[in-house]
């Protein structure tokens, strides 16, 4: 048997860094490469738990800046933690609270008017920020961002890091990354300290940081890399910097990562950006896109996104994919689905949900079938040249 949090390598592929793995926590086994549906408040939107493990969904995650916000993680802790409360009882990962504490601010006008820097106050000991909901103000030490991932109890929990925003200067980029350096320490202290005091076992991720910058990539991929974490993510891409330019940052970060850990790259889930990066060795994957995308009406097929609120789908008769093994292909048809979606009605988005997350999930077990029997870079191009095929604009 793996130890707790122990990375086993299964198969490579023979023609690119693409790999199949397991990696064991005390809520399961993840078999990667592995796409995680994104839970944020404490649910993946629309649908159920038991929706999710039927499409064998392996881990979620859930957001720890929302959760600090409401309902708190003391009422979360007191009530058994993260898994009890919301009856998963799979593998969950946490996120730090850094990027929203960065983004939301902006996203929900907070930032109207001024310059980004008077909506939050960056010290070198934290990040003081309002509430996205009341306007409140609230801090952000590496030290908080433990306690409170050490009390909604995950799996995996991350570093707390600067997300600077895409338009910085190199110099910021880099004054960004040696605070995300200086934190990662601190996170670790305080996650070694939590953990002596605690029964419950938890894996700490570092993250790498940098920019669009080469050099800060590899500088910071290589600060991560030395603190000897159960595994490594890379934050801060995704974010508008351009397909060609995040996977070069990729292929700047891979080479000086210890190969027996796994790599996450946060926030990346388009079925392009998938198969790309998990050429590039890529183990680790989320993203709100597809059940995002299902809240507007548009779903997956293997010939690319659609529409149902088009309206050659008013009379069609068909599935959304057809052999579709998801609840929803098995017994509805587009015009139905058109019709839900229309009408607003909330069965719309649950079935389109799962039928986006059941094509993400599927196309991560297929994944990992190419690999182990070496195919995955013939499979990648046959992939790509049809779903590529037939994009709509959504």
């Amino acid at each position: 048997m793996p130890k707790m949090f122990e990375f086993k390598i299964h198969h490579k592929d023979k023609n690119s860094l693409a790999r199949t793995g397991t990696f064991k926590t005390p809520h399961g086994i993840i078999h990667t490469p592995v796409f995680m549906p994104v839970g944020t408040k404490g649910t993946v939107k629309t649908v159920s738990q038991d929706d999710l493990k039927k499409i064998d969904a392996e881990i979620i995650l859930a957001n720890t800046y929302h959760l600090y916000l409401r309902p708190g993680e003391k009422v979360i802790k007191k009530l058994g933690g993260l898994h009890k409360w919301m009856s998963w009882n799979r593998p969950i990962l946490t996120d730090s609270g850094g990027f929203q504490v960065f983004s939301l601010a902006q996203e929900k006008g907070l930032t109207k008017n001024t310059k980004f820097k008077t909506a939050i106050k960056i010290d070198e000991n934290g990040v003081e920020f309002k509430s996205h909901l009341d306007g409140s103000h609230h801090y952000f030490t590496p030290e908080k961002a433990m306690q409170i991932q050490h009390d909604l109890g995950a799996d995996i929990i991350m570093a707390f890091d600067e997300c600077a925003p895409a338009q910085s200067s190199k110099k910021y980029f880099k004054e960004a990354m040696i605070r995300t350096h200086n934190w990662l320490i601190r996170c670790k202290k305080e996650h070694e300290k939590f953990s002596k005091k605690s029964q419950k076992k938890q894996a700490l991720f570092g993250i790498i940081q940098g920019g669009t910058y080469k050099d800060l990539r590899e500088e910071s991929a290589k600060f991560v890399n030395k603190l000897d974490f159960p595994g490594i993510a890379i934050g801060g891409l995704s974010v508008g910097e351009g397909k060609h330019t995040m996977l070069k940052m990729i292929e700047k970060v891979t080479p000086h990562m210890d190969k027996n850990k796994p790599l996450y790259l946060m926030g990346v889930g388009t079925p392009e950006d998938l198969l790309e990066c998990i050429d590039r060795g890529i183990d680790m994957f989320d993203c709100v896109h597809p059940t995002r995308m299902s809240r507007h009406g548009a779903f997956f097929t293997e010939h690319g996104r659609f529409s149902i609120k088009n309206t050659r789908f008013k009379t069609d008769k068909f599935p959304l994919q057809k052999n579709c093994k998801c609840e929803t292909c098995k017994s509805y048809c587009r015009s139905y689905l058109r019709h839900l979606i229309s009408e607003n009605e909330i069965l719309g988005l649950r079935l389109i949900t799962i039928h986006n997350l059941h094509f993400l999930l599927n196309l991560m077990r297929t994944i990992q079938k190419e690999i182990k029997e070496n195919n995955f870079t013939k499979f990648k191009r046959n992939f790509l040249r049809k779903f590529k095929s037939k994009n709509e604009k959504i």
